[in-house]
């Protein structure tokens, strides 16, 4: 439940900064009344140090209801707000709003090139690999803006590198299938054989690897140091939905892909 009749994070922190925008002016007029006590003690101006006693005291009462009242208006359950859908329909509404293309997909949400997981227990984000706690939708939003003009810092010459060398691997073994004359290997068997040691499918997901495909298609970058070229194979909807990484694009679309096969340079 949200208290207050509240029905947006936006909401709830807009009225609570505002209670606190209250306390901190009843603080500085407290450290005002405070300054004159100090001062009339300093010189011995006994007249005036009773009353500034006295209005210090005043101020202090003042200044604890305002954080009284701050403390009882922040009613919002955050917890449930942000295990839920709601948190996540706020952030799209506030995106769209603002300019902003972000998508779900899956338990994550997608803002070109990033990557977003809610950590509701721990009342923060994952942004790709870097935890944010700033949760303010209008801030949130902002930020991911501001990442989303920056230069994209992803290595696609090492990541077609690994790409090739789990490519390597699996025409050796097993899972290959031929398109024309060039084994097409399906991508999840690509991702197993990146994730191979344990742990490494929750330090790298299969949202990441789908992004870092899609990063790699985008950048243009098709030759690898042998001089090989590579070829995506998209689904053409005859795969079993196991074997295609989906993918949602910069503009919204969902695309699939299935295989990738790496021919020699004519």
């Amino acid at each position: 439940m949200v208290g207050d009749n509240l029905s947006s994070l936006e909401k709830a922190l807009a009225k609570t900064e505002t209670d606190a925008d209250a306390a901190f002016k009843t603080a500085t007029a407290t450290v005002i009344c405070l300054k004159k006590f100090r001062a009339a003690a300093k010189v011995g101006n006994i007249r005036e140090l009773r009353k500034t006693i006295e209005s210090a005291e005043q101020a202090i009462t003042a200044l604890s209801q305002e954080l009284i009242r701050a403390k009882e208006g922040w009613t919002f359950d955050e917890e449930t707000y942000l295990s839920g859908k709601a948190f996540i329909s706020e952030i799209v509404e506030t995106a769209r709003q603002m300019g902003v293309k972000i998508f779900e997909q899956d338990d994550r949400l997608y803002c070109y090139p990033s990557l977003i997981r809610i950590l509701p227990n721990e009342r923060s984000i994952l942004i790709d690999k870097v935890r944010e706690k700033r949760l303010r939708p209008l801030v949130l939003v902002g930020h991911l803006k501001e990442l989303q003009n920056k230069p994209i810092r992803f290595n696609s010459k090492a990541f077609l590198e690994s790409m090739y060398s789990a490519y390597s691997i699996a025409v050796k073994t097993r899972g290959k299938e031929r398109s024309g004359t060039e084994p097409v290997v399906p991508l999840v068997k690509i991702y197993d054989l990146l994730t191979l040691l344990p742990g490494q499918s929750k330090d790298y997901s299969k949202q990441e690897f789908a992004r870092d495909l899609y990063l790699l298609d985008q950048s243009g970058n098709r030759n690898t140091k042998s001089g090989l070229i590579v070829s995506f194979h998209t689904a053409t909807g005859r795969e079993s939905p196991s074997k295609v990484i989906p993918i949602v694009t910069r503009d919204g679309e969902v695309k699939g892909y299935y295989g990738i096969s790496f021919t020699q340079e004519e």
